[in-house]
């Protein structure tokens, strides 16, 4: 029995429908306030749904009694409810379930986490190298560190506005970026389930190229025929809002953007001999949303 925490979200319910592809049993950790669609979709994959709360450690025994492994993908950063934050959830929350799962002899622990190369610190990264730091006390571990998911952050929620043809870009938009794709990151968390190689390991993660975000949006243009209108956000801002944020969200959302500046370029070719997994360029993205907004229209 695998659970998976975070089973609503973006990535936690594609890992559900790829675990139930490969025909394991599957364990949800949800909430009395998931949205019910959501709910459905993670039901469909024939998972076990159990009710309770990384904020609530009680509720924690339960779900984890009798499971195998956990893959934990939850994060108050992009479905916060009330009560949600850094130190709730991101900290304290997934430090509750280490401790869970401890308790209750669950051999193997996978945790999605991501890439910090330009070192910057904010209360997001705080909290997940803490929860990295705790997992090599269990039997069985793996630590997925992902690059910036395209379908995020090449979004209209954080400037990236394909449709309206602009862009919004973090910095001067050189440094590269090994941009990923969520489903290409769900099954890294799947393969590590069965593949030895990521016994006690620490995976580093990103696309098949990386690239700027200003290559990137050449990619767009060229894909959707149109000019974008690009404007610039410089690290002095990002940083001075950082800085001067109260909340640890507002915080850690500026430190994203400044990591974001700063770059992230991995070289896949060693971590795909152990895992062969095909990854999804930026250009298939770009063709993919773009061919849907064209077929919408």
């Amino acid at each position: 029995m695998i659970l998976v925490v975070g089973a609503t979200g973006l990535l936690g319910s594609e890992i559900c429908r790829r675990l139930a592809a490969r025909n394991h049993q599957i364990r949800a950790l949800v909430r009395t306030t998931s949205a019910p669609g959501r709910l459905e979709a993670v039901r469909a994959c024939g998972a076990e749904l159990v009710t309770g709360d990384l904020k609530d450690s009680g509720s924690l025994k339960a779900a984890v009694r009798g499971a195998t492994a956990i893959i934990s993908t939850a994060s108050s950063t992009l479905s916060r409810q009330p009560g949600d934050g850094i130190e709730t959830v991101d900290l304290r929350g997934q430090l509750n379930l280490v401790e869970a799962a401890r308790a209750a002899g669950v051999s193997r622990f996978i945790f999605v986490s991501f890439r910090n190369a330009a070192d910057v610190q904010y209360p997001l990264t705080v909290a997940k190298r803490k929860i990295e730091q705790a997992i090599p006390d269990l039997p069985h571990y793996t630590i997925i560190q992902a690059s910036w998911f395209m379908e995020v952050w090449l979004s209209p929620a954080l400037g990236f506005d394909h449709p309206n043809a602009r862009a919004r870009i973090y910095g001067a938009g050189h440094n590269k970026i090994s941009w990923i794709s969520f489903p290409n990151v769900a099954e890294f968390c799947v393969a590590s389930v069965e593949n030895p190689a990521a016994e006690r390991k620490i995976i580093e993660i990103g696309g098949p190229e990386p690239l700027s975000p200003l290559e990137v949006v050449r990619i767009f243009e060229e894909q959707s025929g149109r000019q974008f209108q690009v404007e610039h956000v410089p690290e002095e801002t990002l940083r001075a809002q950082m800085e001067s944020a109260a909340d640890s969200l507002p915080k850690s959302f500026a430190g994203l953007m400044l990591q974001y500046a700063r770059g992230d370029s991995i070289d896949m070719g060693p971590v795909l001999k152990q895992f062969p997994i095909p990854l999804t360029s930026v250009r298939d993205y770009a063709r993919r949303i773009l061919g849907a907004q064209a077929a919408s229209a």
